[in-house]
């Protein structure tokens, strides 16, 4: 179990946001934080404490006015820490090695493998093709519909047919390094991790697998230890005191 820490980019600014906030028209998402320093203060201390792994999202679309100043201040952070974090954000097989050779371990990548709601094998060979498995992340991010969790593509905002369980992870893991799961309901709001997701990831075995949402707390963190065997990394946002919470970053990191 390891922390992943996260940068999360939205109109040129390092934010936290309300996951199913995130709307493409007029760039609008609501706003926990929004930080006064930029993307490299925030790799450079993870490069001072070691933290390997974290990601870099990109929340802006590709045809937003900001994609080209939030890329840029992705890419500052990329520079700043070569081969210490991944990205995600608009990844796609013409793309994705232009980020790999800014100094990304990984390229992230949803909406391009998930198209029209259905796995798309075609870019997923591509893209496969492009970087290979060991820096391909599969986000598979998710949320909650008629009990069952689908995978949501397009910044959180599109459902598509595909449900999370134990055979997708297994099914998807021949072309990926890592899986990124986003349990999309509570991303943001600091109020309690989704168990269900977490019970689902724990179940999986062999794969390297890291939960991002809701995390508010040290005893949130023993709940998805629990749930998920001590085998999956976290994320925490908005609930980390560097970007404006309460838990601190220091005791996160002897956490683990």
């Amino acid at each position: 179990m390891k922390f992943r820490p996260c940068i999360d980019i939205h109109n040129g600014k390092v934010k936290q946001i309300v996951g199913g906030s995130l709307k493409d028209e007029n760039n609008q998402a609501k706003e926990n934080f929004v930080s006064e320093v930029d993307s490299t203060y925030y790799a450079n201390l993870y490069k001072a404490n070691n933290i390997k792994g974290g990601h870099i999202i990109l929340l802006n679309s590709e045809d937003s006015e900001y994609f080209e100043t939030t890329k840029s201040e992705a890419l500052k952070a990329l520079m700043a820490y070569k081969g210490g974090l991944q990205i995600g954000g608009g990844v796609n097989c013409d793309n994705a090695l232009e980020y790999i050779k800014a100094g990304a371990s990984h390229v992230i990548v949803t909406s391009y493998v998930f198209k029209n709601g259905k796995i798309n094998y075609d870019n997923l060979n591509k893209i496969f093709n492009a970087v290979g498995k060991e820096h391909l992340v599969l986000d598979l991010s998710c949320r909650k519909k008629d009990d069952k969790y689908y995978i949501v593509t397009d910044r959180w905002q599109k459902f598509t047919d595909v449900c999370i369980d134990e055979n997708i992870f297994y099914e998807l893991s021949k072309y990926c390094d890592e899986f990124l799961v986003h349990a999309v309901d509570v991303e943001g709001k600091a109020s309690g991790i989704e168990e269900e997701v977490a019970k689902i990831l724990g179940r999986l075995e062999n794969l390297k697998v890291t939960y991002a949402g809701g995390i508010s707390s040290f005893a949130d963190l023993d709940i998805l230890k629990e749930l998920g065997n001590g085998k999956i990394d976290f994320t925490i946002g908005s609930a980390l005191d560097i970007f404006g919470g309460k838990m601190q970053f220091d005791s996160v990191v002897k956490y683990c």
